[in-house]
């Protein structure tokens, strides 16, 4: 009777889970894509969308806080915050919290950067040792003389991209700037030779202002770039002032990240308000009639949306260029776009602009589970502006590809299963690991099965996983399948089909 039952379920109900599966995959990808704005309608209704869309989305990665805001023309338009800056106490997050901004920061720091080039101060291409006078390089195999103000702004000296996760309390000693360049800024590849992304390269930028100019850096970046373009709030120093304070982070498990520094400021240091991103994204729009009281020229900026560096890797996913602290992005339309985001222990952050028209959108949020929600909301924005090309939007295709993975693993792996527990009722497997037929396919089906296992609990056991970052909801499914397609190996390899079986097949 037991036989009987497996029999009608292996044979019958794994069909259904295959097609109640295949039908669960054509939901999620409905529901990442059932919401449309309308192409070129008024501001009033894409806001509106904005509304109802983002708190889906945002319960849906478990997201606390997001602050948004649209700007058009070359003006700040609409901004609207929701949820939360702490889940304990309920205080809410507003437009004009000042944030954690990440690597946004490398955008400003480019203009603090520029601002020297412009005095006259520094040269584009002048090996920049020759402006060191209390830090020298560490040694390396590669030659230090050749590394450039433009080939640190565009990621091209060589350097490589740091430590990740070395955060300190705001009361906790750091080392020095200098200490940190010390241990880090070791080459590992020529300088000029390709792009490799370095937040150390941001950190030697750093000292290279404070060097020449003989100021505190974030002294500097604060009265000759911040203040002139409205960011007065915003700082490369933390303040216990900042009101309302700045907003607690959540992690890929959502758990509160206290508010941490790092002991360089140049790459990721910076703390702003989205109002105030906006405000700088504005200063740089080349469509921005008035240019007079900004801190550096137009000549300048586009400068810095040049392409210096064709990109290479896993960053060519979503843009194809980088200029001086910008990725650069070729819309379909034939407009450039530029951009630049961030990702810190609880935070993720994003700014995307298209200078020749004024237009553009920033979007920071308390949660490192946040880069499918951004992707969601900058295609968005740019199907709601009649171009869906925006780089970082191809994210959501990403999250569509492997929920379509999963399927494809776990309904597989579900139909061998059922085959496998039928074969095995029928008795004609049977646990004989050792029987010589087919003993090395069995010893590559128990190895992969054994690899796929490790890598997993290596995954697991890292402080950072890219995957988990990109895929918070689908990583866990992903992790589930693996282990699944991993469990059903070992049983085949374990359970072979009986050799007497397999010659009276003969």
């Amino acid at each position: 009777m037991y036989r009987l039952v497996f029999l009608h379920f292996s044979m019958s109900d794994f069909k259904k889970i295959q097609c109640i599966g295949l039908i669960w995959v054509l939901f999620i990808i409905t529901a990442c894509n059932s919401e449309k704005p309308v192409r070129n309608s008024s501001l009033d209704q894409f806001s509106s969308y904005l509304d109802e869309r983002i708190p889906g989305l945002m319960k849906r990665y478990d997201i606390p806080g997001v602050s948004v805001v649209l700007v058009q023309g070359g003006e700040r338009v609409w901004g609207e915050a929701y949820g939360y800056a702490d889940l304990t106490t309920g205080r809410r997050i507003t437009t004009d919290t000042v944030c954690r901004v990440e690597s946004i920061s490398k955008s400003v720091t480019a203009w603090g950067a520029m601002k020297l080039v412009e005095e006259g101060r520094i040269g584009l291409d002048e090996p920049v040792y020759r402006y060191l006078k209390s830090w020298s390089f560490p040694e390396s195999p590669f030659d230090e003389s050749k590394i450039t103000l433009r080939l640190l702004l565009s990621h091209q000296a060589g350097l490589p991209l740091g430590p990740i996760g070395v955060e300190f309390s705001p009361d906790e000693e750091k080392p020095t700037l200098r200490e940190s360049l010390s241990s880090n800024a070791i080459l590992i590849q020529e300088p000029g030779s390709g792009f490799f992304y370095s937040n150390v390269g941001y950190h030697l930028v750093e000292l290279l202002i404070e060097e020449i100019t003989r100021r505190d850096f974030a002294e500097y970046m604060k009265s000759e770039i911040l203040e002139p373009i409205e960011m007065n709030r915003a700082s490369y120093n933390w303040s216990e002032s900042f009101d309302p304070p700045v907003p607690l982070g959540y992690d890929l498990n959502g758990d509160p990240v206290p508010v941490y520094l790092y002991s360089e400021k140049g790459s990721g240091g910076l703390f702003a308000s989205s109002e105030e991103i906006a405000n700088f994204m504005i200063a740089g729009m080349t469509a921005n009639a008035s240019q007079a009281f900004l801190p550096i020229s137009q000549n300048s900026t586009r400068q810095i949306y040049e392409p210096s560096a064709e990109i290479a890797g896993i960053y060519s996913f979503v843009s194809e260029a980088y200029g001086y602290g910008h990725f650069i992005d070729s819309l379909s339309s034939g407009e450039v776009s530029v951009f630049s985001g961030g990702q810190g222990h609880g935070w993720m952050t994003h700014f995307q602009s298209i200078p020749d028209t004024g237009d553009g959108i920033v979007i920071l949020t308390n949660s490192q589970r946040s880069w499918p929600f951004i992707g969601y909301i900058l295609k968005d924005w740019g199907e709601w502006r009649g171009d869906s090309s925006v780089g970082m939007a191809r994210i959501t295709d990403a999250v569509i590809g492997i929920w379509i993975l999963i399927a494809v693993l776990l309904l597989g792996s579900l139909f061998r299963a059922g085959s496998l527990g039928n074969q095995i009722i029928q008795k004609r497997r049977q646990f004989t690991p050792l029987q010589r037929v087919g003993l090395w396919i069995r010893i590559m089906q128990f190895t992969v099965s054994g690899i796929l296992m490790l890598s997993v609990l290596w995954a697991l056991n890292q402080d950072y996983f890219f995957l988990f970052s990109v895929f918070p909801v689908a990583s866990g499914w992903l992790i589930i399948t693996i282990l699944f397609v991993a469990t059903v190996l070992q049983f085949s390899a374990l359970f072979p089909k009986e050799s007497v079986d397999r010659e009276s097949k003969n």
